[in-house]
């Protein structure tokens, strides 16, 4: 029965998130931690989940050809190298010092889907900040065990790129991110095998019902607001535990 309520949260989490534009492992992971699955676990399994919920996008854009190699790259480079190294460093890491970053990282989170503005459109010429910026979000994304990409996209807007280009991008390197800090992970973690499967399934069919409620045109400055209210609780929730 554990399995059945893991599935329906997955799958609720998915789907919302998947509306708002982003993979669900950062909420999934507080949520599975919360209801006794091991931290480390619980990242696993949350980026897994992260990696099936944004590979539809991913799918999408090569599709459709919009990707462009030259600021992809760099990007995808750093990510796919040093986010599995921040996984290794998280078993020498103190489990209270992560879960105090991840509760920053909730809220950073938070105050990005609430003020962040998508729609800016502010262009640099020079790209070479691409791959400290994909190093350093790599090894810190591996850490918290997250995808990542709640910090990229916000962070490369705000040193000037273009959004729709940074979006883009974020939703075809976190795929390879996650994968990379996930098979790190399953290295030192004992990895519940049907509580991974249950999670994979939900988030395949939570991120294809997001994307298809989308079409609806949902408001997502609401859709937005909602996730972070959530991310929210969940900070506080996580950190009235550790008090």
């Amino acid at each position: 029965m554990d399995y059945f309520y893991f599935f329906m949260i997955t799958l609720t989490l998915s789907t919302i998130f998947a509306i708002a534009g982003t993979g669900s492992g950062i909420a999934v992971i507080p949520v599975l931690h919360m209801m006794g699955i091991d931290f480390n676990t619980a990242k696993a399994v949350g980026l897994f989940v992260g990696f099936c919920s944004t590979s539809t996008s991913t799918v999408m854009n090569i599709k459709r050809s919009v990707l462009d190699r030259s600021f992809v790259v760099p990007l995808l480079l750093g990510f796919v190298l040093f986010a599995p190294l921040g996984a290794q460093l998280s078993r020498y890491t103190n489990a209270t010092f992560v879960k105090l970053a991840f509760i920053i990282f909730l809220l950073f989170s938070a105050a990005m889907m609430s003020f962040f503005d998508k729609s800016a459109r502010i262009d640099l010429a020079s790209r070479g900040i691409l791959w400290i910026v994909g190093a350093g979000v790599g090894l810190l994304a591996g850490v918290l065990g997250v995808g990542g990409g709640n910090i990229l996209l916000p962070l490369l807007i705000v040193l000037g790129f273009e959004a729709k280009k940074v979006s883009i991008t974020a939703s075809f390197v976190i795929p390879f991110s996650t994968m990379g800090s996930f098979l790190s992970y399953i290295s030192f973690v004992d990895m519940d095998w049907t509580l991974l499967a249950t999670c994979s399934i939900a988030a395949v069919v939570g991120g294809y019902t997001g994307n298809y409620l989308m079409h609806y045109r949902l408001s997502q400055r609401e859709i937005r607001r909602l996730v972070a209210v959530m991310l929210c609780i969940l900070a506080i929730k996580m950190g009235w535990d550790m008090v």
